[in-house]
């Protein structure tokens, strides 16, 4: 057989390959989303995945950031392409009905019970993750280089990524030339939804504690009142988008959680708050970050603080870019192998993912150049839903549908599962085929 192989051809193998490997990516899916697991407690998840992977062939590491894991095919001299998904799951009551609906609760770091969902389909990017390592295996005639598959932990708490990459990842694995991942979303099942440039938003989660002096509420005047301190924090902060971003941005600040006090007639010794911001801009970020401390540390002095505001940064992670290049690479060999039919636009999401820390060398810690990545959307609603859905683009539908992290959402549907392993293997093939 010639080593350049017919586009058409390839694309009936890909599809012959891909069906061949759904059944087995079907029982993972339902296996893994019966029995979610917690960030960076992935054990049972990531050995099944392992195990998986192991019995298809692939070198396998294990324990990779805590609970990640690494496959490798090296097949040649070539292109070392890294294809990425993760593992954890959420704390939410699954609503779903299904036969294989979670029923697990697992402790959480302060003692509480809760319960325990793939609500965001990592069980499905896993799942799809090990389908694309077969059908890679079975395709090794066609393309030369190194595959790694990497399964994640962490990645709802922003963690996982940078713990992988400060184990060594690309030291001990081999440096990619390229970065892959994908995403479902309540897009029509078997279409796949790509974006150039700025694709998803940086986002971090600042927890603040205002102190106060408390004591009696009928002698506010030997009081500090850490509430009234924590109200007018939060009024402020409205104005660093009004006044302090350019118009232009997009910027998000939000006061998530605001607790003090036990009842109506004690002034309590402080405020908790939590605030969460998210921007396309690395930049602006920062400056909003800054003028968040700014204005607190303002208001409690207005307010007679008796000692300064305490921060402490819950999560973060950078915004996500798609490599223009890349991605037009990604999406042309999408639309060879899937069909252009099965292609649309996706808009810019003010989502957040930790997936970008693989391709910037300064604040993935690797050093050398950054590593273009390209990261696309793998819809999950089914034909007959989503022809009933009101509305004619795209997100007009979308917004009417489930979204990850409800206790109603599961992208596990067979189109879904056919097209996440496909579009895994075509991106990469985009790099490795002869």
């Amino acid at each position: 057989m010639s080593q350049t192989i017919a586009e058409d051809s390839l694309k009936v193998l890909l599809d012959k390959a891909s069906e061949a490997q759904l059944e087995r990516v079907a029982a993972l899916y339902q296996d893994l989303h019966a029995h979610p697991e917690l960030p960076f407690h992935e054990h049972r998840t990531s050995a099944q995945v392992a195990d998986a992977m192991e019995a298809l062939g692939l070198e396998v590491a294990r324990g990779v950031g805590g609970t990640g894991v690494v496959a490798v095919i090296k097949n040649g001299n070539g292109p070392c392409v890294m294809m990425r998904s993760d593992l954890d799951a959420l704390p939410i009551k699954e609503e779903t009905g299904l036969e294989y609906a979670s029923t697990r609760k697992e402790e959480t770091e302060d003692g509480r019970q809760v319960p325990v969902m793939h609500a965001c389909g990592h069980d499905l990017h896993s799942s799809c993750l090990v389908g694309a390592a077969g059908v890679m295996m079975s395709l090794r005639e066609h393309w030369q280089g190194t595959a790694i598959f990497i399964a994640q932990p962490a990645e709802e708490i922003f963690g996982g990524a940078q713990a992988m990459l400060a184990d060594g990842l690309y030291e001990r694995f081999g440096r990619p030339d390229v970065v892959l991942g994908q995403h479902n979303m309540p897009a029509l099942a078997g279409t796949v939804g790509h974006i150039e440039g700025s694709a998803m938003a940086a986002a971090s989660t600042l927890a603040v504690t205002v102190h106060g002096a408390g004591g009696h509420g009928s002698m506010p005047a030997q009081t500090v009142d850490p509430v009234v301190i924590a109200a007018h924090i939060v009024t402020r902060l409205q104005t660093i988008v009004s006044r302090e971003m350019p118009p232009t941005e997009t910027v998000v600040v939000t006061v998530g959680k605001l607790q003090a006090g036990t009842q109506g007639n004690i002034i309590p010794h402080s405020a908790e708050m939590e605030i969460n911001i998210r921007t396309f801009d690395d930049d602006i970020h920062a400056k909003v970050i800054e003028a968040i401390k700014r204005i607190v540390n303002a208001e409690c002095e207005a307010g007679r603080s008796p000692k300064p505001p305490e921060f402490k940064v819950l999560s973060e992670t950078i915004s996500l870019y798609n490599d223009p290049v890349s991605t037009a690479r990604v999406r042309a060999r999408h639309a060879e192998l899937l069909g252009e039919e099965a292609l649309y636009d996706m808009f810019r999401l003010g989502g957040s993912e930790d997936f970008p820390y693989y391709g910037d060398a300064t604040a993935g810690g690797f050093g050398g150049e950054d590593i273009p990545c390209v990261y696309w959307f793998v819809g999950a609603t089914p034909a007959e839903r989503w022809a009933q859905t009101p509305g004619t683009s795209v997100s007009e539908k979308m917004s009417q549908l489930e979204m990850p992290h409800s206790p109603y959402y599961f992208p596990g549907n067979p189109v879904t599962m056919r097209t996440g392993v496909k579009a895994l293997a075509a991106g990469a093939l985009a790099w490795l085929s002869r």
